[in-house]
């Protein structure tokens, strides 16, 4: 039984997506808080960073909740890209990835603030993304919204047309490392419903 109610500090409907499909029964809403970005953080700093002010500008309002707070980035040759400005910037990234391997990270906080408790995940996989041509990235981007992506695309729906393989969570891939994610909120005393 929870003993207190769940809250995903999130606009991405992939994160509510994977909660909902793994059984928790929780609450979204969107932080009000720009994702920042420094030249000086690695990937795994900054998805931390912005995990925890997500995190916390939901808990000040909720504090006796769960919250959690996520952030994905993607990293090549230990450059980040983040989600592009525009679809030609977006098409740049994918002709980058195309045929190499890179590194998704996801930073993830959860905190019970009236209780003064938290803890940090940080989760990398390691995606080798097929060979693609501009035709390829034409097709693709005419199945989704590269624009709202770090990286400029999605690891679920049409993740077989761009990736060969994943090593490492392919959950944390589409926006939250499920594995580590559920462990942690067990600990909390938060577990899914029964099926």
């Amino acid at each position: 039984m929870q003993t207190s109610p769940l809250i995903l500090a999130s606009s991405s409907p992939r994160r509510r997506d994977l909660l909902a499909e793994a059984g928790f029964v929780f609450s979204a809403i969107s932080p009000r808080v720009r994702e920042k970005f420094h030249v000086d953080l690695t990937v795994r700093e900054l998805t931390v960073w912005n995990a925890v002010r997500k995190g916390l500008w939901a808990a000040r309002y909720h504090p006796n909740a769960i919250v959690l707070a996520a952030d994905t980035l993607v990293a090549l040759d230990h450059e980040i890209l983040g989600k592009p400005a525009n679809l030609k910037e977006a098409a740049q990234f994918l002709r980058r990835l195309s045929g190499r391997v890179h590194q998704v990270c996801s930073g993830v906080f959860m905190c019970h603030l009236a209780r003064g408790r938290s803890t940090i995940i940080a989760e990398i996989s390691h995606v080798r993304f097929r060979p693609l041509d501009a035709a390829k990235i034409d097709k693709y981007f005419s199945r989704i919204n590269p624009l709202d992506k770090a990286g400029a695309y999605a690891a679920q729906g049409h993740d077989a047309e761009i990736i060969s393989q994943v090593e490492g969570s392919f959950s944390n891939v589409v926006g939250l490392p499920m594995e580590r994610t559920i462990a942690a909120l067990r600990e909390f005393g938060i577990k899914p419903k029964p099926p």
